[in-house]
């Protein structure tokens, strides 16, 4: 990647988080990384391409948190309240503003259209990778309980920008410890 798109990608992403997608046009991000707009067209041909590469780059820094969570010889259970933390975590940290993908699909409500599309594309990984985690526990009907904790999340995303962080953050990891507590009474 050359420094001209990460400079790019770097300044698009912070603004279209802090700002939204559409509040920020092409111009500003071109003054605010400090390139020319012939430099942002050749790396982004259409500012779409520049979303999609910003969703992009926050899915696969999403992905690679979970990854890193993988501990040799942790449980499936371990591994759920992990994602919960890191879930929490980011929540009250500072600047947050939500999630950068339902951000998104608010902006661009359309399925058809390529940002709501990398949307989609990152919350059916979300949505596999919680029901393979719940798939590990060893109980039935994992997918029901990979859609609560996704809703769950969804939830605590939305409130947590709304308002005081902290009893977000705690209604959270109370809902993930209910609902695994509710699913080991499964067989």
């Amino acid at each position: 990647m050359s420094e001209a798109r990460t400079r790019l990608l770097q300044k698009a992403s912070e603004l279209f988080y802090a700002e939204g997608i559409h509040a920020v046009g092409v111009d500003r991000v071109v003054a605010e990384a400090k390139v020319t707009r012939a430099t942002l067209y050749r790396h982004f041909p259409s500012k779409d391409d520049l979303i999609v590469a910003y969703l992009t780059q926050a899915d696969e820094a999403i992905r690679a948190r979970l990854d890193a969570l993988r501990k040799p010889g942790a449980t499936a259970d371990e591994l759920i309240r992990a994602v919960g933390r890191f879930i929490a975590d980011d929540i009250q940290s500072r600047g947050f503003r939500g999630c950068a993908f339902l951000n998104a699909a608010a902006e661009y409500p359309d399925p058809a259209h390529p940002v709501h599309q990398a949307v989609l594309r990152h919350r059916k990984w979300f949505l596999d990778t919680l029901t393979d985690l719940f798939q590990g526990t060893g109980k039935s009907d994992p997918a029901p309980a990979a859609r609560h904790f996704v809703m769950l999340r969804d939830g605590a995303m939305a409130a947590g920008c709304l308002t005081d962080p902290k009893p977000v953050v705690e209604t959270l990891l109370r809902g993930v410890e209910g609902l695994l507590t509710y699913r080991s009474h499964l067989t």
